[in-house]
C-alpha cells in the first residue's frame, strides 16, 4: 500500500504578523513546527503501514527549512519524504497550495490513500485537504476519527459529527483528513532520528512538477485579502464582592437588568 501524508510547518508562536501588502503571514525569523493536526496524520500513516504493509511518503510545500519537519516525520516511522520548494510557490492561498500539492502527488506516481490533518493552526481554513482531493478527482472524507478497515480497494472509516459519527465506505484511491481523536502520536525514536539525519530528501520545484505558472504562488491565488486589522481588546470584567448570598443577589439583579433572565 502506498500511503502519502501531506504536512505543513506553522509558526510556533501566538505573535503572528501579517504582511499588509500581500496579506500573507510573515514567516521570516519565526520558529516553525509541524502543524499539530498533521502529527496525527503522520501517526495514522505509520499505523496503516504496520497493519497493511507498504510505504509512507511525507510531502510538504514550504521553504528549504521545512526539510526539518520532513526529517522529524521520518524519525517517527515514515519511509520517504519530498520537499516541494520554489520561490514561485510563495504567497500561495489554499487553492494554489492544493494545486501544487496535487501536482506533486501526480509526479510521485501511484498511491492508495492520502492523509492530511483536518486543518492548519495558522490558517484554520480546513480547505487544502479537500482541495487536493478535488484536484486529483478522488473521493475524500473529512474529520475522520477512525480508519476501520481497508480491503478489496475499499476503505471504511468513521467520520466525526456533532451528534456522533458516520460510518462511510469509499473506493481507493482516496483522501482523508483526520482529527486528534484518531490516535496518539508517537515520539521520534533514537534509531529513527539517526536514520533521518542521513536520509536524502528530494527538492521539487515548479519545473519538476510541470506546474502552470499562472496557478502557483501569489499570482495563482484567487483569494484576495481586502483588509487586515487587529480585533479591539476586550474590556475588563466586573468583580462581585460580599457574602455568597449578596453576590448571588447582585448577579441576578444585573442579569435581569440586561434582560438575560
Amino acid at each position: 500500500m502506498n500511503i502519502i501524508v501531506c504536512i505543513k510547518q506553522v509558526p510556533n508562536t501566538t505573535n503572528v504578523q501579517i504582511d499588509e501588502k500581500t496579506g500573507t503571514l510573515k514567516r521570516e525569523g519565526v520558529e516553525a513546527v509541524i502543524n499539530p493536526f498533521d502529527e496525527y496524520a503522520i501517526e495514522e500513516g505509520v499505523r496503516l503501514k504496520e497493519r497493511f504493509g507498504g510505504r509512507v511518503t511525507i510531502i510538504t510545500m514550504g521553504p528549504p527549512q521545512a526539510e526539518k519537519a520532513l526529517r522529524d516525520a521520518l524519525a517517527r516511522g515514515a519511509d520517504d519524504a519530498i520537499l516541494v520548494s520554489d520561490r514561485a510557490f510563495a504567497g500561495a492561498d489554499t487553492w494554489a497550495t492544493s494545486y501544487t500539492l496535487a501536482r506533486a502527488i501526480r509526479t510521485l506516481g501511484e498511491y492508495d490513500i492520502i492523509i492530511c490533518g483536518k486543518q492548519a493552526t495558522d490558517g484554520d481554513t480546513a480547505q487544502v485537504g479537500p482541495g487536493v482531493a478535488e484536484m486529483l478527482d478522488v473521493p475524500h472524507v473529512a474529520h475522520v476519527k477512525k480508519i476501520e478497515n481497508i480491503e478489496n480497494n475499499l476503505m471504511t472509516v468513521e467520520r466525526m459529527m456533532e451528534d456522533g459519527y458516520d460510518v462511510i465506505e469509499a473506493p481507493l484511491p482516496a483522501l482523508v483528513t483526520v482529527v486528534k481523536e484518531i490516535n496518539t502520536p508517537r515520539l521520534p525514536s533514537l534509531k529513527g532520528m539517526l536514520a533521518s539525519k542521513k536520509a536524502v530528501i528530494p527538492h521539487w520545484g515548479a519545473k519538476e512538477l510541470g506546474a502552470d505558472k499562472d496557478s502557483i504562488g501569489l499570482a495563482g491565488s484567487p483569494t484576495q485579502v481586502m483588509k487586515i486589522f487587529s480585533p479591539p481588546p476586550r474590556s475588563g470584567g466586573e468583580t462581585l464582592s460580599g457574602t455568597p448570598d449578596e453576590m448571588s443577589r447582585s448577579l441576578v439583579e444585573k442579569l435581569q437588568n440586561l434582560k438575560v433572565i
